[in-house]
């Protein structure tokens, strides 16, 4: 416990210097080293379980930094190393597959160095920077911005001078089989260089990795002690030595990954380690610098949740500028090899619990893999929209590969649509349809009514989980319109055009094109769209007009047509999405004791309660802007009715809140205060008998599943309880209101990015709001909802130019102007 006292005591000092207000209404102060500096983990004491390391990493590349007594440990991760495709045919039993890896190093010191009360390993996040010390030995590591590069300055001022031994350890053994998968691993030396590398192969499948080690300013010999290992000596020489490993990947047989690894190495070593760690500051500052949020409170609770949210924002800044976003079970942080609790694939829901919040930080940069991910396989959603569903525009799974969605043989897609839009009784699927989905993948969506039965006989069983061919991630289509949304949605806070016709309404279109030509939606004798057969979220099976499908469709319809209209294109579809959006069936709800709230479907189902409220993990009505504080009076009286009926006791600092549970943010939206004050604190603290790690990191999602999933969402309700830009529907006019959900008691300055690209900066002290700066990076008409009673005086470029009044305040703005709203005197 002494290394999480003294990691607390490190944070809550810093905070005590974030603030540095004066008497000028609109002074704004920040410090940005001690914000970030308020998330630093400072450890006076090893770690007892691996992971519990730091983090340091650039993106794509990264590790926890660990010690035992004589060692320094490492496991390398990427975010582009997958040991098989979608179209695998090999690990049909769950949580089998892998990813992420590239091997382990240590640094052994041939004695017990690193043990109490000697010890001492802190983590600067304001500069992406670990040290370590223990007894008369001392280490700087960090990744290296520019390249795949780990850099270690090591300062050995042992009385003799003693070898250090880099060791690469594989993850397997040399060669492992699983059906037609095979994996490779090779130990060489060459040069100075030790090197390990994995090739994955199945089939028509590749993908290779390499993982490379030097020492510079210590001479050195390598050796092969073992099948699964290669060591590095230095021999004795300088107290002073850097150790450098890098990494490369590819799913190009004919690429030179070593020669790669090699490459970044070297561009590493020719630098030296002090230019490396000039490069990593240079990059932390200019992040931090992006947005902020400062927070303080009597009783700590404020500060606790700043430094919550900047540790976030250093995790999300080490672990998502790669090519595929990082993975939620397990990030860029295992440290156990590279199986992991969920295998492969990226959930939906697990996703977005670490990227929604990421809009408001101005940092698009982080949200670029993941949108790269789903556009690349743009192509390949549309022919599954297709071949499974028998639709036009494009089908999005919940769950889905890194790389496309597989393409399936026409017989078995034509006996797919039948069975899965339930027009053929499921028990009459063919032996040719049971024995190809025999060996699928069961987490994909398209195969996950399959159940696991275990081995019997030398034989891999498996069944099915309702009689039927739903599965928790089966039939669920609002997935694909919350990515599309997500589009939408970079495109309001950038205000980029291009960005629009090239990615975004292509992804709204495909969307929209689905659910208007489903086979399984159809117009009823009431005049109304209605949609069959179909999940809400896991938790409905086979229902009818779902909240998460409805709402999927109320709020995709009119993105699109704003959206064909903003482009010029497509006038011949706007009456068509137009007749649809106009004709299609409310929310399904419920009445009971005087009140409306919203429910999860209408009847019938096949396994699920209907009539309980939306999912607390997904909470699909407030995703697409469909209950706001700009909406009617009579829809925000429904939505605070329907998240009242998550709380029978009312919201306090009892009020236990999961992992991914959106209902913090939720209430934020509705502009409720005590969402924030309990909830947020509750939600990172996790509930009674769940584990946080050392690192504030958590395992929720069982073995070797590093994750920060609740900080994102904590990070999300946090930004919308300090300042929302929200419209009154999909598609309309954004207002910006600020601090419309914030505790009276806590005090608050920040910087964050609004639709329109408004960049918003105010702050509360004592209940009172002195200012709202904003900077308008585009230009447009801005709109704020007035936080003061009365007149309020425009600031333009530093100049007062106006008298505004209202309950609304509209103005014209121009691109980089400065603005600055404070209360009329």
């Amino acid at each position: 416990m002494k290394h999480l006292i003294s990691m607390l005591c490190i944070g809550l000092c810093a905070l005590t210097h974030l603030y540095a207000y004066t008497d000028d209404k609109d002074t704004v102060t920040v410090n940005y080293a001690a914000i970030a500096g308020a998330a630093d983990l400072d450890y006076v004491r090893p770690v007892l379980r691996s992971e519990e390391g730091m983090p340091v990493g650039n993106g794509r590349m990264g590790t926890l930094v660990w010690t035992v007594p004589s060692s320094l440990k490492f496991q390398l991760n990427r975010v582009d190393v997958f040991g098989n495709s979608s179209a695998s045919n090999s690990f049909y039993e769950r949580n089998t597959d892998y990813c992420g890896g590239t091997g382990y190093m240590d640094v052994d010191f041939g004695q017990d160095v690193f043990t109490a009360p000697a010890f001492h390993q802190h983590l600067s996040c304001y500069d992406g920077l670990t040290t370590i010390s223990g007894r008369n030995v001392s280490a700087r590591g960090l990744i290296w911005e520019q390249e795949d590069v780990l850099a270690l300055e090591i300062n050995d001022r042992r009385g003799a001078s003693l070898p250090v031994t880099t060791e690469l350890r594989m993850l397997r053994m040399p060669v492992t089989r699983r059906g037609s998968h095979v994996a490779t691993c090779k130990l060489r030396q060459e040069g100075d260089y030790i090197i390990l590398t994995q090739e994955f192969r199945e089939d028509g499948y590749y993908c290779s990795s390499a993982l490379v080690a030097a020492v510079s300013n210590r001479s050195v010999e390598a050796e092969q002690n073992a099948a699964t290992s290669i060591r590095l000596r230095t021999l004795p020489g300088s107290p002073e030595f850097t150790v450098y490993a890098a990494t490369a990947a590819s799913f190009d047989p004919s690429e030179d990954v070593v020669k790669a690894a090699i490459g970044k190495l070297e561009a590493a070593r020719k630098k030296g380690f002090t230019a490396l760690l000039n490069d990593n500051r240079d990059w932390w500052r200019k992040f931090w610098q992006r947005s902020y949020i400062q927070l303080h409170s009597d009783d700590g609770q404020a500060d606790y949740v700043a430094q919550h949210y900047a540790w976030y924002l250093y995790i999300m800044g080490s672990s998502s500028r790669g090519k595929y976003p990082v993975k939620f079970n397990g990030m860029l942080w295992s440290t156990n090899g590279d199986e992991r609790k969920w295998g492969h694939l990226y959930w939906g829901a697990n996703q977005s619990c670490l990227y929604n919040a990421l809009f408001q930080t101005n940092h698009p940069e982080l949200l670029d893999p993941m949108f790269d991910m789903y556009s690349r396989a743009y192509d390949s959603y549309a022919v599954a929209a297709r071949q499974q569903w028998g639709s036009a525009g494009i089908y999005i799974p919940e769950t889905t590969g890194f790389d496309n969605t597989p393409v399936l043989p026409d017989s078995i897609a034509a006996e797919m649509r039948d069975l899965y839009l339930v027009r053929k009784p499921w028990e009459q699927r063919s032996q040719a349809f049971k024995d190809y989905a025999y060996t699928q993948m069961p987490f994909l969506s398209r195969w996950n009514w399959k159940k696991d039965e275990g081995w019997k006989d030398g034989r891999w069983r498996t069944g099915t989980k309702s009689n039927s061919t739903f599965g928790h991630v089966s039939h669920i289509f609002s997935r694909g319109a919350k990515i599309a949304y997500q589009y939408w949605l970079r495109y309001e806070y950038t205000q980029d055009t291009a960005w629009l016709r090239q990615r975004a309404y292509p992804m709204l279109k495909g969307v929209a094109e689905f659910y208007r030509n489903f086979p399984n939606v159809r117009k009823e004798k009431d005049g109304r769209y209605h949609i069959y057969h179909i999940n809400d979220n896991e938790s409905i099976w086979d229902g009818h007009n779902t909240v998460e499908e409805i709402s999927a469709m109320r709020g995709i319809f009119p993105v699109v047509i704003k959206a064909a209209r903003l482009l010029h294109t497509d006038s011949d579809m706007l009456p068509v999405w137009r007749e649809f959006l106009d004709h299609l069936s409310p929310l399904p709800e419920q009445k009971e004791n005087g009140k409306t709230t919203w429910c999860r479907s209408l009847l019938p189902v096949l396994q699920g309660n209907p009539s309980w409220h939306p999912d607390g993990n997904t909470m699909p009505v407030w995703f697409f802007d469909l209950c706001t504080l700009e909406s009617s009076r009579d829809i925000q009286q429904t939505g605070n009715d329907t998240y009242d009926t998550y709380f029978d006791n009312g919201i306090d600092s009892t009020a236990g809140i999961y992992v991914l549970s959106k209902l913090p943010s939720t209430g934020a939206l509705l502009g409720r205060p005590e969402a924030v004050q309990y909830l947020v604190t509750n939600q990172l603290r996790r509930r009674k008998n769940e584990e946080v790690l050392a690192n504030r990191m958590d395992l929720s999602e069982g073995y070797q599943t590093t994750n920060v999933q609740r900080l994102g969402r904590a990070a999300e309700a946090l930004q919308l309880a300090l300042c929302q830009s929200v419209p009154a529907g999909p598609g309309q006019e954004n207002v910006i209101h600020v601090f419309p959900a914030w505790p009276k008691t806590w005090d608050a300055q920040y910087a964050l990015l609004c639709r329109g690209g408004f960049v918003v900066t105010s702050a509360m002290r004592q209940g009172n709001i002195p200012f709202v700066k904003l900077e308008a990076t585009q230009g447009g008409v801005c709109k704020v909802h007035n936080p003061w009673n009365g007149a309020v005086a425009l600031y333009r470029n530093g100049k007062k130019t106006q008298v505004l009044k209202g309950v609304l305040l509209s103005f014209a703005t121009t691109k980089g102007e400065q603005l600055t709203l404070q209360q009329e005197q």
